[in-house]
């Protein structure tokens, strides 16, 4: 669990990084526009906004208070993989070591209950 510790911090770390030199030294309508006009941007974009929704089906799952999740998922619709590095980084010390806590949140005993 350490490693996936570390990689979620650097995951934080650059994206905060990252997103501050674009909110300080870029233009988001004249840059958008620009990666917009060209069709690897918007294969880029597409790729990007699938992994945040099949990363926010993983957030949807785990998360029991569903007003929570969906604050989750708006956040990461709009700062990207900066929300999911932070959730993440969350949701490893949240579950103390324990990797199945981890992947399955508040759902864990309801997923592992045998059935009858």
């Amino acid at each position: 669990m350490k490693v996936a510790k570390v990689v979620a911090w650097l995951g934080v770390i650059a994206m905060t990084a990252v997103l501050l030199n674009g909110f300080i030294r870029g233009d988001f309508a004249k840059d958008g526009g620009e990666l917009l006009a060209n069709p690897w941007g918007i294969v880029s974009l597409v790729d990007l906004y699938v992994g945040f929704a099949l990363f926010s089906l993983w957030i949807g799952f785990r998360e029991k208070n569903m007003p929570l999740a969906v604050l989750w998922i708006i956040l990461m619709m709009v700062l990207g993989f900066f929300t999911g590095s932070l959730y993440v980084l969350l949701a490893l010390y949240q579950s103390k070591g324990d990797w199945l806590t981890f992947f399955f949140g508040g759902r864990k005993d309801q997923v592992l209950k045998p059935k009858a």
